[in-house]
């Protein structure tokens, strides 16, 4: 996949990672806004897990979880 493809938006909620610039192609959302923050991963049917992180290092933990997420979109 071409990492041209990938865009963000940052809005009051949360960061969006997006495929394309597209609001239907999730790949992630970043929940910095509290004290404790969350990484929101998206399942198949595009419903979003939040998982708690400590700190941005922590994504590196899923890092399988959303290549997978993006490959989805290639299908």
């Amino acid at each position: 996949m071409d990492a041209k493809r990938i865009a963000h938006r940052d809005t009051q909620s949360y960061f969006g990672i997006l495929l394309d610039d597209s609001n239907r192609k999730p790949i992630t959302r970043l929940h910095f806004n509290r004290a404790q923050k969350y990484i929101g991963i998206f399942e198949r049917d595009k419903s979003e897990t939040r998982h708690p992180i400590a700190s941005l290092d922590d994504i590196y933990g899923f890092t399988d979880v959303l290549k997978a997420t993006v490959l989805s979109y290639a299908e």
